[in-house]
């Protein structure tokens, strides 16, 4: 069997071009002609976007599902219109080629430096490219839970402890940013409280959870408009082998600025209790003037 040189470059989805965070989400393998044998061009991109949407939780997945479609249909018609056309020129590279569908610049689309190798099997060397760069990450069939999951005990214990009181969604705009919490009341400053689940697939979408809010945090306190004071209920992963990375997160939480206070979920009660005691309390001076 004939052993075939090959280049290839992997297609990186890079969310924030400041932090330069990326996931990887497309292959292309060019082989040129040799031996006898026409090029040959591949290309895949990612069909499963749990990872990127674990990662990027703001990311329109149906947009960026379209636009994984084209690149790749773009890229196959190029390797076919290669062989229809008898193209038997050596030079050029998987990059080359890449950029002709998906040119370089300062979009959110990159492609990596490029690499090679050889092979008696362009099929089973694109397979390994594939399961190298993007498949060996994903985590099929999990199901985790979800911010409002980690909400359901709360409101449960809120019920059955029959508290007068209206939760709602507020926005608290602080200078250039602002942030949306899904349940607030008022008593002079507002109290804004949050569930937020860590039962992510990796380490490293629960850091970047908690430094998301973080951010958030601290762009937005030192200028709000309104006074405001932040609790956050907080999940931990089903996966215990992320317990380290789940403790790490809750201290990056609670170095957030301002008057914030943080529970695990395991103490539910302990955060309905500060609930009922804030609303009783108010209830009692009466309404802040």
């Amino acid at each position: 069997m004939t052993t075939r040189r090959y280049s290839y470059t992997v297609l990186r989805y890079v969310h924030d071009p400041i932090t330069a965070e990326f996931v990887n989400v497309g292959v292309v393998l060019f082989a040129p002609a040799d031996h006898g044998e026409p090029s040959v061009l591949m290309a895949s991109t990612r069909k499963t976007f749990g990872r990127v949407k674990d990662i990027f939780p703001d990311l329109d997945r149906e947009a960026f599902k379209q636009v994984m479609r084209t690149i790749e249909r773009q890229l196959k018609r190029l390797g076919s219109d290669l062989a229809q056309e008898g193209m038997i020129k050596t030079e050029g590279d998987a990059s080359t080629l890449a950029q002709r569908i998906l040119p370089r610049d300062d979009s959110s689309l990159q492609w990596s430096a490029l690499g090679s190798g050889t092979t008696e099997d362009l099929n089973k060397a694109f397979d390994r490219l594939y399961a190298r760069f993007i498949s060996r990450y994903d985590v099929k069939n999990v199901s985790r839970r979800s911010d409002e999951d980690v909400w359901k005990p709360v409101r449960q214990r809120l019920d059955e402890r029959n508290l007068p009181i209206e939760l709602e969604p507020k926005v608290i705009v602080g200078g250039d940013d602002s942030i949306e919490f899904q349940h607030a009341w008022k008593n002079g400053a507002w109290h804004v409280y949050e569930p937020l689940s860590l039962d992510l697939a990796d380490a490293e979408g629960i850091y970047r959870k908690a430094h998301r809010w973080l951010g958030q945090l601290t762009s937005v306190t030192s200028e709000a408009t309104e006074a405001f004071h932040p609790y956050f209920i907080v999940g931990a992963p089903s996966d215990p082998s992320l317990d380290v990375a789940y403790r790490r997160a809750i201290k990056i939480l609670k170095k957030s600025p301002g008057d914030i206070a943080v529970f695990e979920e395991g103490e539910v009660d302990k955060f309905v209790d500060r609930i009922e005691d804030e609303v009783r309390a108010h209830n009692w001076a009466g309404p802040a003037q």
